[in-house]
């Protein structure tokens, strides 16, 4: 057994875009989570505006949190759309989820209250966009090269 079977991507009949678009959320997962986990202040000061003057040790702690399961996530995304394409579907989905759920808190949920939207509230609301489009395009394009 090895850490990295054999690739699936001659079983994958979907759009090539998709897998692409996928590489691409990698990517972008990968950089915000090494900004928040890297970054002295997580970016919470730098680039998200946030006052880290109250309990700022516990705000830059939370950052590098989300930073060290963005990265993983970010890796992974990455290689499901360089060598395992068959999971491009399973990917789109995972990353909709996750941006549908950072949207929802940044602009109605417990983030919303204080007014300040970060740049991830709005890039998330794209990435559902996107990511819903570019996973009917994976699936469409499957049912018809079946």
């Amino acid at each position: 057994m090895s850490l990295f079977p054999p690739s699936t991507n001659g079983d994958y009949h979907g759009a090539k875009v998709s897998a692409w678009y996928l590489v691409l959320a990698g990517v972008m997962e990968i950089i915000p989570g090494c900004i928040h986990y890297f970054f002295p202040d997580g970016g919470a000061g730098v680039i998200g505006g946030l006052d880290l003057s109250m309990r700022g040790e516990t705000i830059i702690a939370l950052f590098a949190w989300v930073g060290s399961l963005q990265i993983p996530f970010g890796l992974m995304l990455l290689i499901i759309g360089v060598r395992y394409r068959t999971l491009v579907p399973l990917g789109l989905l995972a990353v909709i989820i996750e941006r549908s759920l950072i949207s929802h808190d940044g602009w109605f949920g417990k983030a919303s209250f204080s007014g300040h939207h970060p740049p991830a509230h709005y890039g998330s609301v794209v990435a559902v966009v996107l990511g819903l489009v570019f996973l009917v395009l994976a699936l469409r394009t499957q049912r018809t090269h079946s």
